[in-house]
């Protein structure tokens, strides 16, 4: 009997039923047909099969370990050893004067030497410098250094105290002149135009810059959306992949993201990369308002890990190149607010994942459990 059919009638003596063990292991129920016929086309490679394989087989209640050791004996023999390049050792590659400034151990050259997946290979390269900008100080020298004149500064000699006289009376002659030229434009008696020109030295602390003394008409203050902004409540919502509708993850519980209820959860399928595992470039949750309205902000209270990308899409199809994208925004777990600088007018409002965060289990998934918007209805 094949790893397929192990799995199959495991699921039988279960009492489980394809759908059953779909939506306890978020793996499309045709992906399951297919394994239990041991066809792993549809898996996406040996690493994606190997994991379908053991979610199925705990979920019905069956040791994973001999059938991944079945599946690698059939679908992944051992490599052979490949030469190595004369005289570049076993990897076809070296750094002796990098090896000699910063250490000889993988430790020493900044690498994380912790395994991923048991392959023993190296999980990611530490970051050196600065991560953002990747910037370094060459040399190893302080900016400080950098910027040290070479030559020292030689003291200043002291000036004769007449040239030291005559320049003290000189300052005051000019600030004496600078005083009068300045409170020869103003009269005493207009307090008004006195309070007017502090204004233009201070600007109002709205943002709204004074006007220019003289101008009659006061500064019109910018309109506000905040003022007229209302809760809005959404029709419905519905998974939704870059196929569309239908192509989402999770499609069942997509409505649990509007019900309400803080308990209850819509979930995106767990991917072994925090891109989707290379099989996608995203996957949301639709909301259809039922009519046109203007989302100006987005409160979303996602899971508890951090470290996704978002973007919220606006239009008025249920078209991925329909939605425009119009905010963004890293996850920094928990519940995030997205405010909308250029608010449009649309029926459909796609919460879109770009990336997702890590999750316990050592792959990546997000869930959405309340969602909360404000805007305008007309």
């Amino acid at each position: 009997m094949g790893i397929g059919g192990a799995l199959a009638e495991a699921r039988t003596e279960a009492g489980l039923t394809i759908a059953q063990v779909s939506e306890r292991t978020r793996i499309r129920e045709t992906i399951i047909r297919s394994i239990e016929l041991d066809d792993y086309s549809s898996c996406g490679g040996d690493y994606y099969a190997r994991g379908h394989i053991r979610a199925i087989a705990r979920v019905v209640g069956t040791d994973p370990v001999p059938l991944i050791e079945e599946y690698d004996a059939e679908h992944m023999p051992e490599p052979e050893p490949a030469e190595p390049a004369d005289g570049l050792g076993g990897h076809g590659w070296r750094l002796p004067s990098l090896q000699r400034i910063v250490g000889s151990g993988p430790g020493d050259l900044g690498f994380d030497t912790s395994t991923h997946g048991g392959n023993g290979q190296p999980a990611h390269p530490a970051v050196i410098g600065d991560p953002d900008t990747g910037a370094g100080v060459p040399g190893g020298i302080t900016a400080a250094e950098a910027f040290r004149p070479r030559m020292s500064v030689e003291p200043s000699r002291r000036l004769p105290r007449l040239t030291v006289v005559l320049a003290a009376i000189l300052v005051v002659a000019i600030g004496l002149l600078s005083y009068l030229l300045a409170s020869g434009g103003s009269s005493p008696s207009s307090p008004s135009l006195t309070r007017h020109n502090n204004r233009t030295h201070h600007p109002a602390r709205s943002g709204v810059a004074a006007r220019h003394v003289g101008t009659s008409a006061p500064p019109t203050a910018p309109p506000s959306t905040a003022a007229s902004a209302v809760p809005l409540t959404p029709v419905s919502a519905a998974a939704f992949g870059p196929g569309g509708l239908g192509t989402g993850d999770d499609p069942q519980q997509a409505s649990l993201a509007i019900d309400g209820n803080d308990s209850t959860a819509w979930q995106t399928d767990w991917y072994s990369t925090p891109t989707f595992g290379g099989l996608q470039h995203g996957t949301g949750l639709l909301l259809d308002m039922g009519k046109q309205v203007t989302v100006t902000s987005a409160r979303i209270l996602l899971g508890t890990a951090a470290g996704g990308r978002l973007q919220l899409r606006a239009g008025n199809a249920p078209v991925l190149a329909d939605l425009q994208v119009v905010a963004q925004t890293h996850l920094p777990g928990g519940p995030v607010t997205v405010s909308v600088s250029s608010p449009v007018k649309a029926r459909y409002l796609l919460i879109w994942f770009t990336r997702l965060p890590p999750d316990s289990s050592g792959t990546y998934q997000d869930s959405i459990s309340d969602v909360s918007l404000t805007g305008t209805t007309s």
